[in-house]
């Protein structure tokens, strides 16, 4: 069984944790477990819930109306909601829900839905990366099992691979960019989401992958000089220090920009050496990207 935090249920539906205590004390719907230390968790039941919930409630529901409906009515509203962001929160939801009961089959079903009316491109954009972007503090937390992991992974990076050799830009950018994960790092799909962007784009890309040592990177490097060497760190072991990475980094590759981008980026509170630019949000990647040219 999966068990989930209140800070889960905040990052995943966007509703504070004191939100969701007062909600706790003032309604039925959410009846969280405690252990023996009196501190909250959640079963995967709750989380769709809430899920659910924090939608309707975001496009205009009020919570006194929600609590009073049935699963079914609560259901049928959701369904109801005609806001195109509205539709796009409900099935990045869905593919939660998929996930969290190694549904799949369904997921993968919603998917090909979007992609059948919607085309990759919309697919990516529209729903994966939001998708990808909601779940990703859970891989952090270890608050899903690795199958439902693997799983997972295997069906997206399949889409985003479709993606990538899809992609058709308007002109091609004179700038090389190479991909890759430290040692340790196997949260590939950030990374194949830039390469996606990248690649429609027009800029060049060097992909190298998941789990590479750092000199393989410095060879890469010296034989094909790319402009920028980029990585997305979503979570890695204990034993990874952020700037000892850079440090080492810096020596064996030391004239060629680095650019950091994912969850430890956004959490890097530190100064940010010479060469070294953090991309803390998708806005900020987008402009990185943007600014290739």
């Amino acid at each position: 069984m999966n068990v989930f935090t209140i800070k889960d249920l905040e990052n995943l539906s966007g509703i504070k944790a004191h939100t969701i205590r007062i909600w706790e004390q003032r309604y039925n719907f959410l009846k969280p477990c405690r252990t023996d230390t009196n501190i909250r968790y959640y079963c995967s039941e709750e989380l769709k819930t809430i899920l659910n919930i924090s939608l309707l409630n975001k496009y205009g529901y009020k919570i006194s109306h929600i609590d009073k409906m049935s699963e079914q009515e609560l259901r049928s509203k959701i369904i109801s909601l005609t806001d195109m962001e509205a539709r796009h929160e409900r099935l990045v939801n869905e593919l939660i829900a998929h996930m969290i009961d190694l549904n799949v089959e369904r997921l993968e079903q919603v998917l090909d839905n979007y992609v059948l009316m919607h085309g990759i491109d919309r697919t990516i954009t529209q729903i994966i990366f939001p998708f990808l972007h909601r779940i990703g503090i859970l891989w952090i937390t270890n608050h899903i099992q690795p199958a439902q992991e693997h799983l997972v992974s295997n069906i997206i990076r399949q889409k985003l691979v479709v993606g990538i050799e899809g992609a058709m830009p308007v002109r091609q950018v004179q700038r090389t960019v190479l991909l890759f994960l430290p040692e340790g790092e196997y949260h590939e799909l950030g990374l194949l989401y830039v390469h996606y962007l990248l690649r429609s784009h027009g800029a060049r890309v060097l992909y190298l992958g998941a789990d590479m040592p750092l000199r393989d990177v410095e060879f890469v490097s010296k034989y094909k000089q790319p402009d920028f060497l980029y990585t997305h760190l979503t979570g890695i072991g204990g034993n990874f220090n952020l700037e000892k990475f850079i440090l080492q980094l810096n020596q064996r590759v030391p004239d060629i920009p680095l650019v950091i981008s994912g969850q430890l980026a956004r959490a890097h509170s530190k100064k940010v050496p010479r060469g070294v630019n953090f991309k803390r949000s998708l806005a900020e990647v987008l402009e990185f990207v943007a600014s290739l040219g």
